[in-house]
């Protein structure tokens, strides 16, 4: 009955490749990270009140972290909730391919269950908040404090230690189903944040450790002392058991032992080695101070690599200082490289230009090319980087589905439409067109077309201006979405034929060429696409009908600067012949 109930609530089998997974995948990255920066600030949680010789807890802090700790737990288990409605790729079908997904509700149960369900399990016990609010407050101010307090640091560290397990491949960026953030400038920034977390971490325990070797200095003095209750003075609760102990007669000789006030003197008898700043930064009131001396103090020596500290010969210590030298090293040769890598791919366009450069003009050099001819090189290659940033499209689209290839040159060569000659032709001719365009450009100066040159290309401007003079020195502007070059399809119509069933077709032999009437100039530097004459040849041969349509033929007749000049000039002549048999 319940679980009739409760089924329009629960949501179907999602892939995780959704976008609603994705997107909850990047949230809980977030609340990942703020989580296990959040665990660390337990430890502040204690502090030492020299006047009085005793350790205290912060009550307002810990109210803020409980709150927190529980809202970051909660978000987990709804991450967990979820994993049993994400379908996974079955292991068997990774043979052949990217895999089979499993859409079974039952299978991505018993999936999960067998995989990670116990870690998160634990992870997600909320057990600081039990010790915190149940454990604690009933052994506040007496002996027993420092068991309940050394069991809250056991718990926070023995479930740390799986969170960071869990959730340090979430924070590299990476998933079961790919790349989370795909920006390089977010994983850059999760880096960065890592790194950060590693100072927090050590910093915090640094703390931590040094609030318990002052803890074990107060235990020797009370031990030296031979007072029965200054076990109990050494903890003073949140505050509140300071006006109780005024109260015992021990509780003045226990404020001026001199065992007790040594303990804050860091040159003293007891060997605080690496914890000689802590000692004094454990009596500071301000939560603030206390942490980021805290942070600071694990960034200098992750950064040195511990190279500046001398430990004791408590173990502990020892081994805590060997422990700083390993995850310093770990992280130079992981997240530092990384961001080494990211900070040096940002220039590596700019690394790239100055190769090219280099090496053209070595080539300029060595093949003894004049100054005149080296400046209009150095022009070109400015204005073909400025262009292409250094990226070969053509690569680049080569490795992407042939569908993906045809909308991308659909928005590419969308200008293709606004020419009227092409408005007027089907899509499967103009997709035979746009495979075969290809990008070309052209300095200020250059001379794309000479009167008596074969006309080689058909040119599409995208951008800049062009001028266009016949042969009777009729000049005709060019500019963005114009065409020029475009008498090479008519004479591609012309040279070819077919017979009546439409299956044999002729073009022209390899020795016939169309030869150019005008000169094209640029007149500042033009971007443009070109159409080579083999492939417009290929273009009419293969959809010859289509483009012998009459209104195809009128467009071109009408559009073309060409055959504007030709039917101009053909005209005067008329005219001027029939003028001369009238006279």
């Amino acid at each position: 009955m319940i679980i009739n109930i409760l089924h329009p609530f629960i949501p179907a089998v999602l892939k995780p490749h959704a976008r609603l997974v994705q997107q909850w995948n990047k949230f809980f990255v977030i609340a990942c990270l703020v989580a296990i920066f959040i665990d660390p600030l337990f430890f502040f949680l204690l502090t030492v009140q020299q006047d009085h010789n005793c350790i205290v807890l912060d009550l307002p802090l810990t109210t803020t972290l409980v709150i927190f700790r529980t809202v970051t737990d909660l978000i987990y288990f709804l991450h967990m909730l979820l994993q049993f409605r994400i379908a996974y790729v079955a292991p068997e079908s990774r043979v052949v391919g990217a895999g089979d997904f499993v859409f079974h509700p039952k299978k991505i149960a018993l999936h999960y269950l067998r995989g990670y369900f116990f870690i998160d399990l634990f992870i997600v016990l909320p057990l600081p908040q039990i010790i915190v609010l149940v454990i604690l407050p009933d052994y506040v101010g007496s002996s027993g404090a420092n068991y309940a307090k050394s069991l809250l640091r056991a718990t926070l560290l023995l479930q740390y230690i799986p969170k960071l397990f869990r959730f340090l491949p979430l924070l590299a960026g990476q998933s079961p189903t790919g790349f989370i953030f795909e920006s390089a400038w977010a994983n850059f920034v999760i880096n960065l944040l890592t790194f950060i977390l590693a100072g927090h971490v050590v910093g915090s325990c640094w703390y931590l450790l040094g609030l318990q070797r002052v803890n074990k200095c107060l235990e020797e003095a009370c031990n030296n002392s031979q007072q029965r209750s200054c076990n109990d003075f050494i903890d003073c609760g949140h505050g509140e058991k300071i006006a109780k102990f005024s109260s015992d007669p021990e509780w003045q000789s226990w404020l001026y032992n001199e065992n007790a006030t040594a303990c804050f003197v860091t040159n003293g008898t007891f060997s605080y080695g690496i914890y000689n700043q802590a000692v004094s930064l454990t009596t500071m009131s301000s939560i603030v101070t206390r942490y980021v001396y805290s942070l600071f103090w694990g960034f200098q020596q992750i950064s040195t690599l511990a190279g500046n500290q001398v430990p004791s010969y408590f173990v502990w210590e020892v081994l805590f200082t060997m422990g700083i030298i390993g995850l310093g090293l770990l992280l130079f040769a992981l997240l530092i490289g990384n961001m080494q890598n990211f900070l040096q791919a940002l220039g590596k366009r700019r690394l790239d230009l100055q190769l090219r450069r280099r090496d053209v003009e070595h080539w300029m050099r060595h093949r003894r090319l004049p100054e005149e001819l080296r400046r209009k090189v150095r022009a070109s290659e400015r204005f073909n980087w400025s262009v292409t940033q250094g990226v070969d499209e053509e690569i680049l689209m080569k490795d992407l589905p042939e569908d993906v290839q045809r909308e991308i040159r659909h928005h590419l060569f969308k200008f293709i439409k606004k020419v009227r000659i092409f408005a007027l032709i089907e899509d499967p001719v103009l997709d035979v067109i746009c495979e075969r365009i290809r990008q070309s450009i052209y300095i200020q100066g250059s001379r794309i077309l000479n009167v008596g040159e074969p006309v080689e290309n058909m040119i599409f401007i995208v951008r800049g201006k062009l001028e266009s003079i016949g042969e009777d020195s009729t000049v005709f502007p060019l500019s963005e979405g114009d065409v020029f070059g475009e008498e090479l399809l008519t004479w591609c119509l012309e040279h070819s034929s077919m017979n009546k069933d439409g299956r044999r077709i002729s073009i022209p032999a390899p020795g016939q060429r169309l030869l150019s009437n005008r000169i094209v100039k640029c007149l500042t530097n033009v971007e443009a696409f070109s159409l080579r004459a083999a492939d417009l040849e290929e273009v009419t041969t293969r959809f010859s009908r289509l483009m012998r349509n009459p209104r195809v033929q009128r467009a071109i007749r009408y559009e073309s600067p060409y055959w504007r000049t030709i039917s101009a000039y053909r005209i005067q002549v008329a005219w001027r012949y029939r003028k001369k048999r009238l006279t």
